[in-house]
């Protein structure tokens, strides 16, 4: 009988024990931990992505909004490429043209380009003729006024033209052909097209 006391008390203890540990365990919260800090991270980096993307966004539209606002021209002065230009419709000679552009800050236009020379004739009464800041210095001599090169694979000539040694200042006026330029005297009174370079404030 003594034995079988030890027994069930050995018995009994073992059970105790057993349970007891299995209480004082605490539940594994591994599981949760990473998935706590795998969430926190992913939020760090969604922050972060955000940030960088709407400082991105700030910055284009600061750029294009001081390309738009400060790249600009005067009052009735049609831009293109970094250029302004004004259509002068009173007549004049090709000096008095050259002098009122100068007193505007402008010039004579200057053409380099298929482009440049479309977008001005479409602004343009085909019935007249304006002057240019292209003019003869002597013998065939082409000059710009603002000292750019003149270039012959960049001229729009009309067909025959330049036609004549005494008319060395040039206009640019509608044919049946088209659009193109002319040698005329300088003394006669044409409207103009003056340009200046954009102002950037």
């Amino acid at each position: 009988m003594f034995s079988e006391n030890i027994y069930i008390n050995t018995n009994f203890k073992n059970k105790f024990d057993s349970s007891d540990l299995n209480a004082d365990s605490p539940p594994a919260p591994q599981k949760k931990t990473t998935t706590h800090e795998s969430c926190h991270r992913f939020s760090k980096v969604l922050l972060t992505s955000f940030t960088v993307y709407f400082l991105l966004l700030t910055t284009l539209f600061s750029v294009a909004l001081i390309n738009k606002v400060w790249s600009c021209c005067p009052k009735h002065w049609k831009p293109f490429s970094s250029h302004c230009y004004f259509t002068a419709t009173d007549s004049a000679s090709w000096s008095e043209s050259e002098e009122k552009c100068s007193s505007m800050g402008a010039h004579l236009m200057v053409i380099h380009s298929q482009e440049e020379q479309d977008f001005i004739t479409k602004i343009l009464d085909s019935q007249a003729a304006y002057y240019i800041g292209l003019s003869d210095a002597g013998h065939r001599q082409w000059r710009w006024v603002d000292q750019t090169p003149y270039n012959e694979s960049a001229t729009f000539w009309h067909p025959g033209e330049p036609s004549s040694d005494n008319e060395q200042c040039v206009i640019i006026n509608h044919r049946y052909s088209g659009w193109g330029w002319n040698d005329i005297l300088c003394s006669s009174k044409h409207k103009s097209v003056c340009q200046m370079k954009k102002i950037c404030l």
